[in-house]
């Protein structure tokens, strides 16, 4: 076991979910070591001590992986921390001058869902939008940090992260943008976190994201304007980053805002999302 690659995952009906892991071909219920992929979880040598109960045998296959829902890969963070418009070619569609300083706004936690779960346009929505983020977890609290150069040492792990936004709530309704990302299901998450330790390089993945089978967005984390790093030490001058918080890092070019001809999101699309090395995502949209 020492030498595969693990992926912590969660699995259950809403509310009912339980960790696991990924090790090879087959999938280990992680009750054993944790209640739960949460904070307190995460800022121990999780992956570590995952390793090493596998190697001695002392977790346990889940019987019947394939019949069980699967959730979000970790449970409530304390908070979702969003960077807006943090890759050049977004910036650009949507007609934004390029920031410099990352653009920050807040999202509701209780919008995560799983990675196939229904996504649902809100009630009097006209333009629920898609965005393929990068979603980094926290690991260890991050509180003024010193430089860039610490940021990563307090990284758990890694998902593909979904972040939903209803444009018209976002910008026309008063100018909170937390309006728009905040509605109920517009955070699908995972299916996998990838600890930090098995992602040599966060700034060299490719993401996707297809509508109904049409790729609206394909681009690289190397195209950035604000890396990881760098954001996880912005952040951490104004507030503190505690185990189990979420980071959306930004999205690429492709977004229907920035799309004149391209529809929003309606009932009945699917929505499929991809990040290199974290595997990939699909969720059906629905009504409110």
């Amino acid at each position: 076991m020492s030498s595969q690659r693990l992926k912590f995952g969660r699995l259950g009906s809403r509310g009912n979910e339980f960790p696991v892991v990924s090790a090879g071909n087959a999938l280990y219920d992680l009750r054993h070591l944790a209640t739960d992929l949460d904070g307190p979880f995460l800022q121990t040598a999780f992956a570590a001590r995952t390793r090493a109960a596998l190697d001695a045998g002392e977790l346990l296959e889940v019987d019947k992986a394939e019949t069980y829902r699967v959730g979000a890969p970790i449970h409530a963070p304390g908070k979702i921390v969003c960077i807006g418009l943090n890759y050049r070619d977004h910036a650009h569609e949507t007609g934004a001058v390029i920031p410099t300083e990352p653009v920050v706004f807040m999202k509701d936690p209780s919008t995560i869902i799983g990675p196939y779960d229904e996504v649902l346009v809100p009630r009097n929505s006209q333009k629920t939008d898609w965005e393929v983020e990068l979603g980094v977890v926290i690991g260890q609290t991050a509180r003024y940090l010193t430089s860039p150069a610490e940021a990563l040492h307090h990284v758990a792990g890694y998902v593909i992260s979904h972040d939903v936004s209803e444009r018209e709530f976002q910008l026309e309704r008063g100018g909170q943008w937390d309006k728009g990302k905040s509605c109920e299901t517009f955070n699908p998450l995972g299916p996998w976190l990838i600890p930090s330790n098995q992602m040599n390089n966060p700034q060299d993945l490719r993401l996707s994201l297809d509508v109904n089978g049409i790729r609206r967005q394909d681009g690289t984390t190397a195209n950035m304007i604000f890396d990881v790093a760098h954001i996880i030490w912005y952040l951490s001058q104004f507030m503190v980053l505690r185990p189990g918080d979420l980071i959306n890092t930004g999205t690429p070019a492709g977004v229907a805002m920035g799309m004149p001809d391209t529809p929003y999101l309606k009932p009945g699309d699917v929505v499929q999302l991809e990040i290199s090395g974290l595997g990939s995502a699909r969720q059906t949209v629905g009504a409110a």
